[in-house]
């Protein structure tokens, strides 16, 4: 195991018979929490470390894309709110995983971005309890906030996978 399930700090996925708003939300943190888990321990040289040439993905690179990930899906297309990128521009269009380099000072901003990202996410659902509030997706049209979750709950665990195998690579720990 990755972790002692005595010492795994995850907050319970399963809501056995929760409702579709608690059971949607319930596997948005874990996976959250899972991302946070595979970083841990690590120094900013393994965090940036790019695993599978010719991809520069790493773990670093995922949290700053989940951090976009969470801008653009919650505050900018559903919520409607002005939410420029933090880590890539027009010019540098994957400077989420480009630009995840192993500076301590950018490994802190990556992850403060990430949580206040998640906690702007969590903020936008305790006030928007309708799954079927619509937002807009540009060259999409409207989406609903349960589209929304499925879809970032996706995003969460492709990455999930991928935190799998870098953090293999990176030190030999296995499982979740």
């Amino acid at each position: 195991m990755f972790v002692d399930p005595n010492d795994d700090k995850r907050e319970n996925v399963d809501p056995k018979l929760g409702d579709e708003r608690t059971t949607l939300i319930s596997h948005l943190r874990w996976n959250r929490q899972t991302v946070e888990l595979k970083c841990e321990g690590l120094d900013a040289d393994q965090l940036a470390r790019r695993c599978v040439p010719p991809s520069t993905m790493s773990l670093l690179g995922i949290i700053r894309h989940l951090a976009e990930v969470e801008r653009r899906w919650f505050r900018l297309w559903m919520a409607g709110r002005e939410a420029p990128p933090h880590f890539y521009s027009q010019a540098d269009p994957e400077g989420d995983f480009d630009s995840a380099i192993a500076d301590p000072e950018v490994v802190e901003r990556s992850f403060r971005v990430w949580h206040e990202e998640i906690a702007e996410t969590d903020k936008y659902l305790e006030e928007t309890p309708d799954l079927g509030t619509a937002g807009f997706v540009p060259h999409e049209g409207p989406v609903s906030l349960r589209e929304v979750l499925v879809h970032v709950i996706e995003e969460y665990a492709r990455h999930v996978g991928h935190a799998d195998l870098f953090r293999e690579t990176i030190d030999g720990r296995i499982g979740i």
